[in-house]
């Protein structure tokens, strides 16, 4: 049921371009708020690299865990800042500053699904090779990626030896367990079950299962997971993809794809891949979902180049706010949050399909415009749909 007394919603904005448009994110919510009569309060909390260089003990204030547990759901910016030498920034633990938001969040709340639409807008051009050109089109670019979130490459096991004051030997410890392998592929197949059309190239409901299980253990006991679950779901064609050819299929067919399911690093990487056929990273936004808790942000990263600019695309962090409300109000059948993020979508697919304003990712320098002009443009067209 709709929750009468409203929602709690943690902001994170993090480090680099992520405060700027955290900024923007949570005038958004804002406008939401005002325009739907839903109580949205908003705690936000600082974090990451450059909280930990001014304050030398955590990557966050006391605390912090125990209100992002608290919160309806999670807003993060970016994290990560370089340090005096220009590298990440090591904690004392070992962790890159940044790691108690971020992975912290995934491991201690359960966010084992993190989960990133790719689709293409009406309007969109990629830049390749400094051309801002159309390569792919709507209609070949709509799938979405179910990554497992909590084990992997970055389980936490493994670090590096020393002796002699060297560093000699480092590990890396990759856990896949049958619990989460199931758990994640069951998301998968359940999500592709509940999809309203199948693969674009075909209209086949479809999950691929990334994996490189002619070499890695852990993706030989994952597949053989995906086999045992696919079995459940007859109507859904289940197929297999090695890692290093699935990267060339992604960018020639991705009409083929519907939705893929892979393991935590493999699926950091290949998504980021998958960004380009929607735009770049500045419109892409990833989903970090578990049973009781969810956390949503772009993937952008923090940019430490573009921080303070006013020239970062925040359309990312804007449909991540969207994916946040829609994410609500399905759990909470609350139809003027599903409306809310119905309205936010429709505003970003509008100006992209209209060209104007966008930031210079995805126009020429010429035709660029601000961070601060893209986004009040979306929030305006939000606002004016939602008191229609």
């Amino acid at each position: 049921m709709a929750r009468q007394d409203g929602y709690d919603i943690v902001v994170l904005p993090g480090d680099g371009i992520g405060p700027e448009v955290a900024a923007q994110a949570t005038g958004l919510i804002e406008t939401v708020a005002s325009s739907t009569g839903v109580f949205l309060r908003i705690e936000e909390i600082p974090c990451g690299g450059a909280f930990y260089l001014s304050h030398g003990s955590r990557d966050w204030p006391d605390g912090s865990e125990a209100a992002c547990e608290r919160a309806d759901a999670i807003l993060l910016g970016a994290v990560g800042w370089p340090g005096p030498g220009g590298g990440p920034i090591t904690m004392d633990d070992g962790n890159m500053a940044g790691w108690s938001p971020v992975i912290g969040n995934r491991v201690r709340l359960g966010l084992y699904a993190n989960v990133r639409p790719v689709k293409m807008l009406p309007g969109i051009r990629h830049a390749i090779s400094g051309n801002k050109v159309q390569v792919w089109s709507p209609e070949t670019v709509d799938m979405v990626f179910v990554r497992e979130n909590t084990e992997g490459m970055y389980s936490g096991m493994g670090g590096i030896h020393r002796s002699a004051g060297k560093d000699l030997l480092a590990t890396d410890v990759r856990l896949i367990t049958r619990e989460a392998s199931e758990r994640i592929i069951r998301y998968a197949f359940e999500l592709c079950a509940g999809r309203s059309h199948g693969a674009p190239a075909d209209g086949k409901p479809r999950v691929t299962c990334i994996v490189k299980n002619n070499v890695l253990d852990g993706c030989r006991l994952f597949a053989r997971v995906f086999h045992e679950v696919g079995r459940d779901y007859p109507a859904i064609a289940a197929e297999l993809a090695i890692v290093d050819a699935f990267t060339q299929w992604l960018i020639t067919q991705p009409e083929h794809y519907d939705v893929c399911v892979t393991t935590n690093m493999f699926g950091d990487i290949v998504t980021d891949l998958a960004a380009v056929l929607q735009g770049g990273m500045g419109m892409a936004v990833g989903c970090n979902l578990g049973d009781d808790h969810a956390m949503f942000e772009p993937i952008h990263g923090s940019a430490p180049p573009l921080a303070g600019k006013d020239e970062a695309n925040p359309m990312a962090m804007l449909l991540a706010t969207g994916e946040m409300l829609a994410w609500l109000g399905r759990r909470h059948d609350d139809a003027p949050l599903r409306r809310a993020a119905t309205a936010i979508e429709r505003a970003v697919a509008d100006i992209v399909a209209a060209e104007a304003p966008l930031t210079a990712d995805l126009v020429e320098p010429q035709d660029a415009a601000s961070l601060s002009q893209v986004a009040g443009a979306v929030i305006e067209r939000v606002r004016h749909s939602l008191s229609a």
